[in-house]
Order: structure tokens, then C-alpha cells, then sequence
């Protein structure tokens, strides 16, 4: 899943009905802001990685190859060289020695020719070393070397030395191609020794020189690796975390390309969507559960005013003639008050059981507590439940869905009512909560409680402490997942046989002046 400046902000709220369902935001917006990128995986990018450090190394290991071939050319053609050095050598002693005392010619022969062996045998060692010129130009100096002694046995063997006319010229010739030769090959067996010992230190240098790259690189691959595995395996956890708050936010790009945390991001977005759909079906679902509980008492409601219509209209029909005007105004003003009454029930019933999206606004805490008080108030009265309001004043607003927090209310109201068979009291508290910036609604009933075992679990879906065929054991988790979808929470405190309190948290709403 280099940042680029996209955020993972979500929308501000809004109180009117055009902004879109979040699953609709997380399912297509999300998921089409996430795919509209350029692709580059985590891998590929890994890959390229790992091959520039093998490039480097690779480079590196045939550059140390390369240097150590020429060091070992150089080794060959120095010990050549020393042994052709030798060899010349040896023949101008002998060469001295003839011209002294006239003897060991054949030697000096010999020396000359197992030099141009040597030569002759390194050639191609020699040329790569110090070139074709330099290797030519050595044996020209041999070959005219071995040439002038030649001449020289030859003209001795035919007449005795003192006899000789052409010896001071060939003696003269032969120093100056000894000399060069000796000079030429120590020339270059001296540079050679310098660039041999260049090389060595050149050799020495190269693993501190790859060191020294392969210190950042290595640097930049742990960097990499924190940037593009860690980083975005922490923001999904930390998305994870959110989802398990109730904060479905969906994740949106961070980078210009997509990689293996772009299909874990939609997968999670979809996941979000999946929840948020399951949550509103199972909202839903226990609305009408609720809806179900309350007949009895709208049952009961209803049949009041519909009972005084019928009594009213069937006098207006019998007596409508022996009526004076004003009781038969009275009566139709009586007829119209308790349609009205009527009215008011199913509407409020309707309104509660309607489906509809998250529209948050800004609700008063007591009149949304009126509201529910007024919805169960025959479940309340049938019984024999007392309320008591301890509404505290000049509270903040709260930012919500008034028909969502109703119905959490009305659901902590029921809960109460089926704690207290007997009858008792629900003392009903706003106020500033604990913690800042919050609002507290307390609901405390005085029923049997519950036991300290099972105080842990009463959020948990489908547990349930009544008996069977009493409750889905869904109410106290979907009231919670509404109140931590609003950015509050619920806690509950009981004590067995004193009763249960529980406590509606809601975020204080941050209205400009």
C-alpha cells in the first residue's frame, strides 16, 4: 500500500442529506481513488533493489578480478624480466671477458640465446604489459646483440684477433646494444614495480572504497524497507484499531503508485463496507424488535382515544338531533383532539421505525430524552415504573442522528423496564461527564442487577441474561456500536439486587460562534 500529499482525512459532517453513504464513499470513492494509480509492487520494487547491490557487487567483484589478472601479468613479466636481465647480463661479462683475454664468446652466445628463449616465450606477457612497441623494441636489440657476436666468432675463428680490422667497430656496436638492452629492461622493470605496487595499494583500497558504498546502501535498503513494509503495515494497524473503535473511515491513497497494501487497503475498505451494511441491517433488524416490544403499549395507547372517538361519535349520531350547538362543537372538537392524539402515536411510531442513513445534527440531550421518555411511556406506566429526572442545566450540544441516539436510549429505557417485573424507579441524570469535552445521560434502575461475572459481557452480541424468547441479546451491542459510531461510548456499573446504572457518553459538538 516516496508519500505524496494525500491524505487519509475524512469527510467533515454535515447535517443535510446530500452528503453520500459512507458505504457508498468506502466502496466506490475509496476503492476508486485506491486503483486509479500507476502500479509498482512491493516486490518489483525489492527486486530492483537487490539487483542494483548485485550489480554493485558484481562490479566490484570484476573489477578486484581484473586487477588482480594484470597484477598477476605483472608478477610474470617481472620475473621474466629478471630473468632476461640476467641473462644479458651474464652475456656482457662474457663479452668483456673475450675482449680481455679473448675467451667464453660461446658463453656470451649462450646467455644471448637463452635470453631470446625467454623473450620469445614471455612475448605475448611482455606486450600486454608494457606493449608491443616496448616488447619489439627489445628483441630488435637482441637480434642485432646475437647478430654482432655472431660476427664476431666468425671472424675470429678465420684469422687471430690482432689480424681483425673490423673488431673495434663490432666491439664499439656490441656496448651500445648491451647497453640498451640492460637499460631498456631495467627501465622497465622499474616502472613495472612502481605500477605493481600502485595496483597493491589500489587493491587494498577496494574493499574499503565498497565498504564505504555499501555502508549507505544498506542504510537506504533498511530505509526502504521501513518506508514502504512498516510504515504502511503500521497504518493498517493502525485502521484495524479504528474498526475495532467504530471508526470506519475509509482508507484513501497515500502514494502516487499501487502495490500489495493497495489490494490489503481495498480489502479492508470492503470489509468496512461489508460491516457497516451488517451494522445498519442489524440496526435495523433490532428497531423492529423494538418496534415489536412496544405494540402492547401503543396497543393500549391507541385504544384509548380510538375507543373515545367511537363512544363520541355514535352519541353524535344518536343524540345528534336533541344536541344543542355547542355540544355538538364540543363533541366534534373532542372527536378532532383524539384523532390528533392518534395521530401522534403512530407518527412517532413510524418515525422510529423508519429506516435511514446517519444524518447527524445537533439534538438537545433533554429533549432527546423527553422524546424517548414519551415513547415508552406506557411500557413505563404498565410497569409501575416512577421516573425521575435529574436534568442538569446549560448543557453543550452534542453532535448525532437524532433517531439513532432515540433509539439507544429506548433501548436502555426497555432494558431497564424488563429489570424491574415488580415496578421501581428509573432515575434518568445529563450532565457534564467525567471526562472532558463530553456529555453524560445516566440510566439507573432499581432492579435485581447484574452479577459481577457477567458485567463484562453484556455488550457482546447475542448475550443476553433474560429468560428464553425474551430478548436477541443484540440491544446493548448495536446500542453501542451506534454511541462508538458517534465517537462516544457506553459504561455500565451494577450492584446485585440495588440495581444497574448505564452511562451514555457523547463528544461535546464543536459549533463556531
Amino acid at each position: 500500500m516516496a508519500p505524496s500529499p494525500e491524505t487519509n482525512a475524512s469527510p467533515p459532517p454535515t447535517t443535510t442529506d446530500e452528503r453520500p453513504p459512507l458505504f457508498h464513499v468506502i466502496e466506490t470513492d475509496a476503492g476508486r481513488a485506491l486503483r486509479e494509480r500507476p502500479s509498482l509492487s512491493i516486490r518489483t520494487r525489492m527486486s530492483l533493489g537487490f539487483l542494483l547491490l548485485f550489480v554493485l557487487s558484481l562490479g566490484i567483484t570484476v573489477a578486484s578480478l581484473v586487477m588482480l589478472r594484470r597484477i598477476h601479468d605483472k608478477l610474470q613479466f617481472l620475473e621474466a624480466a629478471a630473468s632476461y636481465t640476467f641473462e644479458i647480463q651474464q652475456a656482457r661479462r662474457y663479452e668483456k671477458n673475450y675482449f680481455l683475454y679473448g675467451t667464453n664468446l660461446g658463453d656470451a652466445i649462450e646467455h644471448v640465446q637463452t635470453a631470446e628463449h625467454l623473450l620469445a616465450r614471455h612475448r605475448r606477457n611482455i606486450a600486454t604489459v608494457v606493449g608491443a612497441t616496448h616488447a619489439d623494441t627489445m628483441a630488435t636489440h637482441l637480434v642485432k646483440y646475437e647478430e654482432l657476436l655472431g660476427r664476431l666468432e666468425a671472424l675470429s675463428q678465420r684469422q687471430p684477433k690482432a689480424a681483425l680490422p673490423s673488431r673495434p667497430a663490432i666491439e664499439a656496436e656490441l656496448r651500445v646494444h648491451g647497453s640498451e638492452m640492460v637499460s631498456v629492461a631495467e627501465d622497465l622493470m622499474a616502472r613495472e614495480r612502481r605500477s605493481l605496487n600502485t595496483m597493491l595499494v589500489m587493491s587494498q583500497r577496494v574493499p574499503i572504497v565498497f565498504l564505504a558504498v555499501l555502508l549507505p546502501l544498506i542504510s537506504y535498503i533498511v530505509n526502504f524497507l521501513t518506508r514502504q513494509i512498516l510504515r504502511p503495515l503500521n497504518r493498517m494497524m493502525e485502521v484495524a484499531r479504528r474498526v475495532a473503535e467504530g471508526d470506519f473511515t475509509p482508507i484513501t491513497p497515500k502514494r502516487r503508485y499501487r502495490d500489495e497494501f493497495t489490494e490489503l487497503g481495498l480489502t479492508m475498505n470492503h470489509m468496512m463496507g461489508q460491516i457497516i451494511k451488517r451494522q445498519e441491517l442489524l440496526v435495523q433488524a433490532h428497531k423492529l424488535q423494538a418496534v415489536g416490544t412496544l405494540t402492547a403499549g401503543i396497543a393500549h395507547e391507541l385504544n384509548n382515544p380510538i375507543n373515545n372517538i367511537m363512544l363520541t361519535a355514535s352519541m353524535l349520531l344518536e343524540d345528534r338531533q336533541t344536541l344543542t350547538e355547542d355540544e355538538q362543537l364540543d363533541m366534534a372538537t373532542d372527536l378532532v383532539d383524539q384523532a390528533e392524539r392518534t395521530q401522534r402515536i403512530v407518527r412517532n411510531l413510524l418515525d422510529f421505525a423508519r429506516e435511514s442513513e446517519l444524518h447527524t445534527g445537533l439534538p438537545d440531550v433533554q429533549d432527546l430524552v423527553e422524546g424517548t421518555l414519551r415513547l415508552a411511556a406506557n411500557q413505563l406506566r404498565l410497569g409501575g415504573i416512577r421516573v425521575e429526572r435529574r436534568f442538569g442545566e446549560n448543557l453543550l450540544k452534542v453532535r448525532g442522528d437524532h433517531q439513532q441516539l432515540n433509539q439507544v436510549l429506548l433501548n436502555l429505557v426497555l432494558n431497564a423496564v424488563d429489570a424491574m417485573p415488580q415496578g421501581g424507579t428509573l432515575t434518568v441524570a445529563t450532565g457534564p461527564a467525567d471526562e472532558p469535552d463530553f456529555v453524560a445521560i445516566e440510566l439507573s434502575d432499581t432492579g435485581k442487577g447484574i452479577p459481577d461475572h457477567l458485567l463484562t459481557r453484556v455488550f457482546d452480541p447475542f448475550f443476553t441474561t433474560k429468560p428464553t424468547g425474551k430478548g436477541t441479546g443484540l440491544g446493548l451491542s448495536v446500542s453501542l456500536g451506534i454511541v462508538q459510531k458517534h465517537g462516544g461510548d457506553i459504561r455500565v456499573t451494577s450492584k446485585v439486587d440495588r440495581g444497574t446504572t448505564f452511562t451514555v457518553l457523547l463528544p461535546v459538538a464543536r459549533v463556531p460562534a
